[in-house]
């Protein structure tokens, strides 16, 4: 395999300024369409779900009580979407929806790879839809769109930034923010804050650093860029690795939408593994600022603090999980915090104003992989559960104990809520030379396993309630999907092939509707017409409930 040079790298990476467009924001006339008042940190209107999570935070938590535990066992199917026309996607299998939709002005913004798609939310009838044809992207999963006023925005797997017109699905501009040729991928959920499209990138086949971009949403051009490592010896965090060529080489990505707070104007980002991935014997060190959530100022790209979830990564263990936002009175101080139920199986709970962590424990197994927590409660690895050549057992399952599909926070409850799988795997290491290159190893097995949906106290960390589904594998198995809470502790998510409904203090199953298909995405809500509505991706079609079915 050969790497990209560092001049390559270094000509890849030239970082544009910020534009005088981006300067004067606040001057700047929105165009018509979505509200930006629509985009706020805990409150939206009832009749718009207007980002990738719903709101800011990342909670995915509803306010809407139109839903509730004495009437849910009238929610019917209202209409169903069934993707058509389109060949499976290369390599990938079936068309499988994984983004979450927009809903805007009766409309539905959804994505799989390659495709966008407008439907109207009354009827399930198809308004428009864009294509495109990639050119050697990761083609596995789309997140969905970002919206600014009248104006969609998203990403091709082959790293192709687009606009289109949300009224007619018309393409306004197209620009290269990736380069497939140094195995870059982009499927993330472009995520708006002020005057900035904020995207992140995916990729680990050939070594190379991550990074996160705004870009101006009238024009595209780029404003700034963040690394997910120090661009040479001596930066701040340089420190953590051996020397400039495995820095520049280190990974780090960015594939899932963040969150933010407009009062402390931080964005929260997690990154991804680092490179190469199982062998880590050429990047001695912590391997700064691979698997972190980072907070960032959303004007200028800079770095505001760093908390690393997986230091010297050798699992594979992407820290990108949704950093989720939420204020708590404890010991009667109010605080603004964040949590994060991490792939590596910790559980962490900061506070978002400066890192400091309230809560670092795991929360599947043991996490035997690390030997604790240091005085920042970042797990300290254990060298003995590295990599090696006739293996090395975790009690970490080879996937992660989570991966992209969303979690949930609800206030009504104080709860956690994350689909997790429980297990043991093995990691080998393959490449045994001083400077390995690629995978390097690979981890395989599934020991003793089973997905669970699990319910976190966010003061403790302790498990409060866990489900496991009975019966998993029968009919397409286990637990699936993302999860959406509500203000009357209604949890809403995938057990097998059905969209089911828990009570969010408890984890009693109230009811569940078979889809056809596994939940595939995560559910959201809103109201239309005074109704509300649960829409939730079951493989290659949308569905969407109401208590009436009309």
């Amino acid at each position: 395999m050969n790497r990209p040079s560092l001049k390559q790298l270094a000509q890849f990476a030239t970082v544009g300024v910020l534009s005088a467009t981006s300067l004067l924001a606040q001057q700047t006339k929105k165009p018509a369409g979505l509200d930006p008042s629509a985009l706020s940190l805990f409150s939206q209107p009832a009749d718009v779900w207007p980002t990738y999570n719903g709101d800011y935070s990342g909670r995915r938590f509803s306010a809407i009580t139109q839903i509730n535990q004495q009437n849910i066992g009238e929610l019917k199917t209202k209409w169903k979407y069934k993707i058509t026309g389109i060949p499976p996607l290369r390599g990938s299998g079936p068309l499988i929806i994984k983004s979450t939709p927009l809903m805007v002005d009766g409309v539905l913004y959804f994505t799989i790879p390659d495709h966008v798609f407008a439907v109207d939310a009354r009827t399930g009838k198809e308004k428009w839809r864009f294509d495109f044809e990639d050119h050697g992207g990761h083609v596995l999963g789309q997140r969905g769109v970002g919206m600014y006023g009248k104006w969609i925005y998203f990403l091709t797997p082959d790293g192709w930034f687009i606009s289109l017109d949300s009224t007619t699905g018309k393409e306004r501009w197209r620009k290269k923010v990736a380069d497939e040729k140094l195995q870059y991928f982009t499927t993330m959920a472009a995520v708006i804050v002020k005057n900035h499209v904020i995207l992140g990138v995916g990729g680990d086949a050939m070594d190379v650093p991550g990074y996160l971009e705004a870009r101006d949403p009238e024009t595209g051009e780029m404003q700034w860029r963040w690394w997910s490592e120090p661009q040479k010896m001596g930066d701040p965090g340089s420190e953590t690795w051996p020397n400039e060529q495995s820095m520049r080489h280190g990974g780090g990505m960015t594939w899932l939408p963040g969150t933010y707070d407009p009062e402390l104007n931080l964005i929260y980002w997690g990154t991804g593994n680092t490179n190469p991935v199982f062998a880590g014997q050429g990047r001695k060190g912590a391997n700064l600022y691979t698997d972190s959530i980072v907070a960032l100022n959303p004007d200028t790209g800079k770095m505001v603090w760093y908390f690393q979830g997986s230091p010297h990564d050798t699992h594979d263990w992407d820290n990108v999980e949704t950093p989720v936002l939420f204020d708590m009175t404890i010991d009667g101080k109010p605080r603004k915090l964040l949590a994060q139920a991490a792939r590596c199986g910790y559980f962490f709970v900061l506070d978002r104003t400066n890192g400091k962590y309230l809560v670092s424990r795991p929360f599947t197994k043991t996490g035997n992989w690390a030997k604790g927590v240091d005085e920042r409660g970042q797990p300290i690895p254990d060298p003995d559960k590295e990599p090696k050549i006739d293996g090395s057992m975790v009690d970490v399952a080879n996937g992660g104990a989570t991966n992209w599909p969303p979690p949930s926070y609800s206030p009504k409850t104080q709860l956690f809520y994350v689909n997790a799988t429980e297990s043991y795997s093995v990691a080998y290491l393959y490449d045994t030379s001083p400077e390995p290159e690629g995978y390097g190893g690979g981890s395989s097995g599934a020991f003793d396993a089973h997905s669970s949906l699990i319910a976190l106290d966010v003061r403790s960390g302790d498990v409060k309630w866990k489900h496991i589904p009975k019966g998993e594998g029968a009919e397409g198995g286990g637990m699936s999907g993302g999860i959406l809470s509500t203000a009357t502790n209604l949890l809403f998510t995938g057990d097998s092939n059905r969209l089911v409904a828990f009570n969010a203090a408890n984890g009693k199953l109230l009811w569940s509707e078979k889809l056809g298909a596994r939940v595939s995405n995560g559910p959201s809500t809103w109201l239309l017409d005074g109704k509300q509505n649960i829409v939730v991706g079951a493989g290659d079609s949308l569905v969407v409930m109401t208590l009436d079915g009309k």
